[in-house]
């Protein structure tokens, strides 16, 4: 037999062969045959210098059936062709991940569902196995709603969606969620299809909120809103509906776009605000129960659908800035009286206080102008005493009105809040709520007295009189009548016909004034005066005396000669 004779250049030429060979082979998937078992790995052949080695378990992966035998024939993955022992290093879990990669990935592209099965939980949610290659299902992608046992799913063939896909890192995340929802919306889609706004339907109460109820009709949900649940005040749908009930429902309105559909209970019934303002005429009385109190005022239900609001001024006559919870409680029965309907803003307008006569009109009907009364000083200000009176209301006693000889701020000192006084009722606004009082009224008539002693034309409307400056203040002047001890307030608006004029500050005490007297009451001794009043007096007296509109004479004219004539005399 003749020998061949292998040169160096042959020599190199096979080895580098055998080097192209053997990178060809690594990071790829090849066919190879199981040669030989020992205990838990597999031996098998793929045609490099050396045999590799496989867990047995990895063919087995997920559940699956993983039964091998001397023989079969198996694809696995080449990591490398040589390690430090020797041997290959083969992998049958990496090479059927790289075959499900390939699979997955044009799926993925297509947007097409995938298979797998789900058989272990992790942090976060589960793993999945996608024929060979494993995804991460986070837990809040399980199901539309959260899910307590996962057993059910567990290990069952079922389909998903892959949302996220990131080979250099070998990351799957699948869906699913998006799987049940695809199907949901189908389902939805020809639900809605079929229901028209105005129909009538029966539905099963699914959950309630503070605001309202989803209500199941039969595969898709509708909302039904507290305030459509019945026409009377509902503070919670819970007083009305429990979970599981079957109800029946009109179909209020429906929006195609986002499936959305809005219901109602009460559209089914009556509208009580038909005809409200026969039901309620204005002024009339009724009995209704409180349903909720406000900063502004309380509701009251007159029927079953129908509330009135009596507002926070329209509660009491007297107490003004007081919260409505301090003059009426929820669920109590009240009698308020109509003020006004608004049938188109479904709007009642009730009174409280209008149920009971008004405080000011019963104290002028039982003490009228020159009674006597008796009180206690609620409140002592700069320009008066408020006396607390029967009814809850109160009579304010001017300054000019509390002493005939002192001035009023000297007589205020006299006077402390909780002193018990006597005075008389000098005047009752009904309208502007006002009582005004005279303590000095009360006191031996000076001014009867000085009255008499100026003859009977001496203090009377229309009078001017001599007056004498006792005290100056913001408001006006305080003055003596000469000759007798009866003091007047002057107001800054009676100070002077000119606006200019009308400052206090003109006027010193001590001052002599002439002022004309505009209203006089014998029997409760008021009396009032004003300078503004004396000056257009002699105006036009001196108009009628010494000139006309056609003499041509000019206004300074006729008051130089009216006042020269008033001196000559």
């Amino acid at each position: 037999m003749a020998q061949q004779t292998v040169t160096k250049e042959d020599f190199e030429s096979m080895l580098l062969d055998s080097f192209v060979d053997n990178d060809a082979a690594e990071g790829s998937v090849v066919k190879g045959r199981v040669v030989a078992i020992e205990k838990d790995l597999a031996i098998i052949d793929v045609g490099l210098k050396t045999e590799g080695r496989v867990a047995l378990k990895e063919f087995g992966q997920a559940g699956r059936d993983g039964t091998i035998t001397v023989g079969s024939e198996v694809e696995v993955y080449v990591d490398r062709v040589e390690n430090a022992m020797g041997e290959a290093v083969l992998s049958r879990e990496k090479a059927r991940r790289e075959e499900s990669w390939v699979k997955l990935e044009e799926l993925y592209n297509r947007n097409e569902r995938v298979e797998g099965t789900i058989f272990n939980q992790v942090k976060g949610g589960f793993t999945v196995d996608l024929e060979g290659a494993i995804a991460f299902l986070p837990r809040s992608q399980v199901d539309i709603r959260p899910i307590r046992d996962i057993g059910p799913l567990m290990n069952v063939p079922q389909p998903f969606q892959i949302l996220k896909m990131d080979k250099r890192r070998g990351n799957i995340v699948v869906s699913r969620r998006a799987i049940l929802e695809e199907s949901r919306a189908e389902q939805r889609s020809e639900i809605v299809q079929q229901l028209e706004e105005g129909q009538v339907v029966d539905g099963v109460v699914k959950n309630i909120t503070d605001y309202g109820a989803f209500v199941d009709l039969g595969g898709i949900d509708g909302l039904l809103h507290v305030t459509d649940i019945a026409w009377r005040r509902v503070n919670h749908p819970s007083e009305v509906l429990t979970i599981g009930e079957t109800i029946k429902v009109q179909i209020v309105r429906i929006n195609h776009e986002s499936h959305r559909i809005s219901l109602g209970m009460k559209q089914l019934q009556a509208d009580p605000w038909e005809g409200i303002e026969a039901k309620y005429p204005i002024n009339a009385k009724f009995t209704g129960r409180v349903t909720n109190i406000t900063d502004y005022g309380a509701f009251v239900e007159l029927e079953p659908g129908i509330e009135g609001l009596i507002h926070v001024s329209e509660m009491s006559w007297t107490k003004k800035n007081v919260h409505p919870g301090k003059i009426v409680s929820t669920s109590q029965e009240v009698e308020v009286v109509v003020l006004e309907v608004d049938p188109d803003k479904r709007r009642i307008s009730l009174g409280l206080k209008q149920t009971l006569q008004n405080p000011w009109e019963a104290f002028a009907d039982k003490h009228p102008v020159g009674s006597t009364i008796e009180g206690e000083v609620k409140n002592k200000t700069e320009f008066g005493l408020f006396i607390g009176l029967e009814g809850d209301v109160d009579g304010m006693v001017h300054l000019s009105d509390l002493d005939w000889q002192k001035s009023g701020e000297v007589a205020l000192d006299d006077y402390n809040r909780g002193d018990i006084v006597k005075a008389k009722v000098l005047d009752v606004d009904v309208e502007k709520e006002r009582i005004s009082l005279g303590i000095k009224q009360l006191a031996a008539d000076d001014l009867a007295d000085s009255s008499a002693a100026a003859g009977e034309g001496g203090l009377r409307k229309g009078a001017v009189v001599t007056t004498e400056v006792v005290e100056v203040n913001d408001g006006g002047i305080e003055v003596r009548i000469a000759d007798s001890e009866v003091t007047a307030f002057i107001r800054r608006a009676d100070l002077s016909r000119d606006r200019n004029d009308q400052r206090p500050e003109r006027f010193a005490k001590g001052d002599k004034v002439d002022a004309r007297i505009t209203q006089y009451d014998r029997k409760t001794g008021r009396i009032q005066l004003s300078i503004k009043a004396l000056e257009i007096a002699e105006e036009r007296e001196a108009v009628a005396n010494f000139g006309s509109s056609d003499s041509g004479a000019s206004l300074g004219d006729i008051l130089g000669a009216a006042l020269k004539g008033r001196d000559s005399n």
